[in-house]
C-alpha cells in the first residue's frame, strides 16, 4: 500500500510536469506566433480552446507512465537512466540521443500511419487534425488512444537503452520544441536550413503542416528517413502566406 501511495503521487506530479511543460511551451510559441504573425490566430479561438482541453487530457496519459517509471529509477532500479558520465564512453552520449530520437521518430512514423487508415482516424486521429489549420495548442491535442500510443515510447526506451539523465533531457527538450514548432503554422528555421540539404533529413512545421493540409504522407516526427524510404515524403507546404491552398481543397486520406 505504501508503494502504491507512492508510485500515485509520483504519476500525478508527473501529470501536473507535463501540463506545465505544454501550457509554457506552447503559451511561449502561440505568443511568439502573436508577435511573428500579429492575428494569426485571432479566429481560432474556439479551437484553440478544445487545443488545451484535449491537450491537458494527454498531459495526464502521459504523465501516469512517466510517474510510474520516474518512481522505478529512483527507488527499484526499473530503468537505465544513469547520472555518472564515467559509466559509458562519451561518444556514447550522442549516440544515445540520436538512438532515442530515431527509434521514436520509428515508433511515431509507423503508428502516424496506422491513425489514418480510415477506421483508426475515425477513432481517434481525428481529433488532431480537428485543428484546421494547426496552432502551437495543438501538439499534444489528441485523443486518448493516440495519447497512449504516444505516452509509452520514452518509458518503455529508458527501461531498455542506457541513457545519461542529462541527455535525457535534451531528449524531452527536443520533443516538445519540435511537437510545438511544428505546428504552429509558420517556420521558425531560417530557409537554408529547411530548403538546404540538411532540411532534405529533418522535418520542421514547413514539412508537417503539408501532412495538415493534405491529410496524407510526411508522417514523421524529426526526420523525413522513414517518408524517404516509404515513398510518402510529399515535399514541403508554402508557409509565406498562412496555411496553403491545399487546405481548402479535399483533403486526401491514405
Amino acid at each position: 500500500m505504501e508503494y502504491a501511495l507512492a508510485i500515485l503521487i509520483s504519476a500525478v506530479a508527473m501529470t501536473l510536469i507535463v501540463g506545465g511543460r505544454y501550457l509554457l511551451s506552447s503559451g511561449f510559441f502561440a505568443w511568439l506566433t502573436d508577435r511573428v504573425r500579429p492575428g494569426q490566430y485571432d479566429q481560432l479561438k474556439p479551437q484553440i480552446g478544445r487545443e488545451i482541453r484535449w491537450s491537458l487530457l494527454s498531459a495526464a496519459i502521459y504523465g501516469i507512465p512517466a510517474g510510474i517509471v520516474a518512481w522505478g529509477w529512483q527507488n527499484a532500479g526499473w530503468t537505465k537512466i544513469y547520472t555518472d558520465a564515467d559509466l559509458y564512453p562519451l561518444w556514447y552520449l550522442p549516440v544515445s540521443l540520436f538512438l532515442y530520437l530515431f527509434l521514436h521518430d520509428t515508433w511515431f512514423y509507423w503508428t502516424h500511419r496506422l491513425f489514418h487508415r480510415p477506421k483508426w482516424f475515425r477513432i481517434a486521429h481525428a481529433v488532431h487534425h480537428d485543428s484546421r489549420p494547426p496552432t502551437a495548442w495543438a501538439a499534444m491535442s489528441f485523443h486518448p488512444v493516440e495519447a497512449i500510443s504516444g505516452a509509452i515510447v520514452i518509458p518503455a526506451l529508458v527501461i531498455a537503452i542506457p541513457i545519461h539523465v542529462a541527455v535525457l533531457g535534451l531528449v524531452l527538450l527536443v520533443m516538445t520544441v519540435m511537437g510545438v514548432s511544428n505546428h504552429m503554422g509558420w517556420e521558425m528555421f531560417p530557409r537554408w536550413l529547411v530548403q538546404g540539404r540538411l532540411g532534405t533529413w529533418l522535418i520542421t512545421a514547413t514539412h508537417h503542416e503539408k501532412h495538415h493540409e493534405l491529410y496524407r504522407g510526411n508522417y514523421g516526427l524529426y526526420f523525413r528517413f522513414w517518408d524517404w524510404i516509404c515513398g510518402t515524403d510529399i515535399g514541403l507546404a508554402d508557409l509565406r502566406g498562412g496555411f496553403g491552398a491545399a487546405s481548402r481543397s479535399k483533403r486526401v486520406r491514405e
